[in-house]
C-alpha cells in the first residue's frame, strides 16, 4: 500500500553502452521497491570494433531512449502525473551518451513539471546496495566497473570519501582487455569468468600490484602486461592455455582487490558494529572476486553486502533510487539549476581523501 509520504522516480542511464531506464518507489520508512528495469544492451553494435565506440553508443541511445522509457514507464504502472521526479545521469561518463540521457530528462522534467535531479553515476553505484538490503550508513565501498575501481568511505547520502583510486587502469577495462587478447568476446567479464572454468589459477605467477606501497589504491597495468606475455609465449593455444591465462588473471586480480580493500578495512577501522563492506559495479558480479572478499570479511568480522548482479552492472535503478535518496536527504535542486547543468565527461564523486563532499545539488549541481 502507497502512501502520500512515498516518492515515485524515474531513473534514466546513458552513461556507457547501456540504455537504462526504471523506476522505483522509495517508501516513507525509507525501504525501496523497485518497480521496473528496463535495460538494453549494446553489445551486438559494438562487436565487431572489440570495444565501445562513443559516437555509435550515442546513436544508439538517441534510438532507444525514448522506447525504454515507455516501456520502464508501463511496466511501472505509474504515468508522468504521478511521478515525484525524474532522475538522470549527468556524468561521468562518454559525454555523448550522457547528454542524450540528461537532456531526455530535462524534456520530461519540463513537459511534466516535475524536479529533476541530475546524477552523479558514482553515486547510483554507491547507493545501489541500500535498495535491496537495509545497508546503514557508514559503510566502506569497493566500487569496481569497466571505468572505475575506487574504494570510498560512504558516511551518508553525498557525503563521501575517497581512500584510494586506481593509478592507471580499472579492474573491469583489465578483464575486457584480457577477454580481447584471449578472444573471447564481449562482455569481457563474464567471458573471462566462464573461460577460467576449469583452468589452473596457479599456472602463471603473476604479479602483485603495489604489494610494498602504503595507502589503498590500485593498479591493473602490469597484470595486462603479464598477460600479454603470457598469451604470446604460447604459440598455438590450446583451450585449456586459454582457461588457465583466464584462471590466472582471474584470481591475481580478485587477490588485488581483496589486499587492497584490507588495507582500507585498517585505514578506517570502524567499531565491530559498522564494518560493512559493499561491493558495487559490474565486476562484482564476478563469483571469483565475490568468493575472495567474502573470505576477507569473515577472516576480520565484516558483512559483505553485495547487490544482485542484474543491479551491479549499469541500470536505471540505481539512478532513480539514487534520486530518491537525494530527494529524502532534502538535497533538491530547483529545476532551473537542473535545467541549467551541462553533462560531464568527469566527475569525481569524492575528491578529497580529506573528507571532500559532493554538493548537496542546491548548486547545480568517465573517466
Amino acid at each position: 500500500m502507497t502512501t502520500s509520504n512515498d516518492l515515485f522516480v524515474l531513473g534514466v542511464e546513458t552513461s556507457c553502452d547501456d540504455t537504462a531506464a526504471a523506476v522505483v518507489c522509495r517508501r516513507a520508512d525509507g525501504s525501496c521497491q523497485i518497480l521496473s528495469n528496463e535495460v538494453w544492451a549494446q553489445h551486438d553494435d559494438h562487436a565487431a570494433f572489440g570495444g565501445v565506440v562513443p559516437e555509435i553508443a550515442a546513436r544508439s541511445h538517441v534510438e532507444r531512449l525514448d522506447s525504454t522509457i515507455e516501456r520502464a514507464i508501463a511496466v511501472a504502472g505509474i504515468p508522468f502525473d504521478r511521478l515525484s521526479a525524474v532522475a538522470a545521469t549527468a556524468g561521468p561518463g562518454l559525454v555523448g551518451g550522457v547528454m542524450v540521457g540528461l537532456t531526455t530528462a530535462k524534456a520530461i522534467a519540463l513537459a511534466h513539471n516535475l524536479p529533476l535531479v541530475p546524477l552523479n553515476h558514482l553515486e547510483g553505484h554507491a547507493l545501489s546496495a541500500r535498495m535491496t538490503e537495509p545497508a546503514a550508513f557508514p559503510y566502506l565501498l569497493l566500487l569496481i566497473s569497466g571505468g572505475h575501481t575506487q574504494l570510498i568511505h560512504v558516511r551518508g547520502v553525498g557525503d563521501y570519501v575517497r581512500l584510494g583510486t586506481t593509478i592507471d587502469d580499472a579492474a573491469g577495462e583489465s578483464f575486457d582487455k584480457t577477454a580481447k587478447l584471449l578472444g573471447l568476446g564481449a562482455p569481457g567479464g563474464p567471458m573471462v569468468e566462464a573461460a577460467a572454468t576449469g583452468g589452473r589459477a596457479n599456472r602463471f605467477d603473476l604479479p602483485r600490484p603495489l604489494a610494498q606501497r602504503a595507502g589503498c589504491d590500485f593498479s591493473f597495468s602490469g597484470l595486462k602486461t603479464a598477460i600479454r606475455e603470457a598469451a604470446t609465449s604460447i604459440e598455438q593455444p590450446t583451450g585449456q592455455d586459454v582457461a588457465d591465462i583466464a584462471a590466472s588473471f582471474q584470481f591475481a586480480a580478485a587477490r588485488h582487490l581483496a589486499q587492497r580493500t584490507e588495507k582500507a578495512m585498517e585505514m578506517i577501522s570502524p567499531p565491530e558494529g559498522d564494518r560493512r563492506l559493499v561491493v558495487a559495479g559490474g565486476v562484482a558480479a564476478n563469483c571469483s572476486v565475490k568468493k575472495m572478499l567474502q573470505d576477507l570479511c569473515a577472516a576480520n568480522s565484516w558483512q559483505l553486502m553485495v547487490p544482485p548482479p542484474k543491479y551491479c552492472t549499469d541500470n536505471g535503478a540505481m539512478i532513480a533510487w539514487a534520486g530518491a535518496e537525494r530527494i529524502a536527504a532534502g538535497m533538491t535542486p530547483t529545476l532551473d539549476e537542473s535545467l541549467g547543468l551541462a553533462p560531464r565527461a568527469r566527475w569525481p564523486l569524492a575528491p578529497h581523501k580529506d573528507g571532500g563532499k559532493l554538493g548537496s545539488g542546491r548548486k547545480g549541481p568517465k573517466a
